[in-house]
């Protein structure tokens, strides 16, 4: 991976509701948009993140600008999950997405729970998106699986924002492309989650690096465009 300038991309999983009315506020105040990862069999359900989004939201995020990215319809676990039954949960929620938003389509998807996915799993999902993010708290830099981009979850490090800011650092230096992930926005946060002062620190931060702020599917159509060779 060799790019010009760095890029960073901003993506909420399960898109519960203060990831949009509170992080998307904020991404559209530097306007920059962002991924929304979602299960659509949670839609306006009570979740360890908060309230999800509604189907009226689904159509929201995308008239800001915003990219919808798939998460399994019933927010499979990428490990514990049968791999076929995994596949069917991502076209279910390829189909569910159709019926609400038509001419909808999702380019790229995240790993729900486990984001480390079995062997079988990220084969079978690689057959359907440009891209499939996990975790591994790094940036991508070098040969790219593209069934496996590396994404760092905020949560992890709210209370140590140092970590962060060395990270969008050495992204600066590698010219890499650095995904950072998060769940809910809040004053009062859940675990997966982080506060709303750090979460626009992070975007502040992320600008003045210099880097591209995109979200995951037009980053890779980026990166596609500086010719950099990256593994299938």
């Amino acid at each position: 991976m060799r790019n010009t300038v760095p890029v960073i991309s901003f993506t909420f999983d399960d898109f519960p509701l203060s990831a949009l009315e509170v992080g998307g506020k904020i991404l559209r105040q530097h306007g920059v948009a962002g991924t929304y990862y979602v299960s659509l069999g949670l839609l306006d359900r009570d979740e360890s993140v908060g309230r999800i989004c509604s189907a009226a939201h689904l159509k929201e995020v995308l008239n800001q600008g915003h990219e919808l990215g798939c998460h399994t319809f019933g927010h499979c676990d990428a490990w514990d999950t049968d791999p076929h039954y995994f596949q069917h949960s991502i076209l279910e929620n390829q189909r569910a997405l159709a019926g609400v938003t038509p001419g909808a389509k999702f380019e790229t998807m995240s790993y729900a729970i486990s984001t480390t996915p079995r062997p079988a799993t990220k084969r079978l999902a690689g057959q359907y998106f440009a891209c499939c993010r996990a975790g591994g708290q790094r940036n991508n830099t070098g040969t790219v699986d593209l069934n496996y981009v590396h994404s760092f979850f905020l949560e992890r490090s709210r209370e140590r924002p140092d970590v962060i800011w060395d990270l969008i650092e050495r992204n600066r230096k590698d010219n890499g492309w650095l995904i950072f992930s998060t769940h809910d926005i809040s004053c009062q946060p859940t675990l997966y989650g982080c506060m709303p002062q750090l979460f626009e620190q992070v975007v502040e931060r992320s600008i003045a690096s210099g880097a591209k702020i995109f979200p995951v599917s037009k980053a890779l159509a980026f990166v596609h465009s500086c010719s950099i060779p990256l593994a299938e």
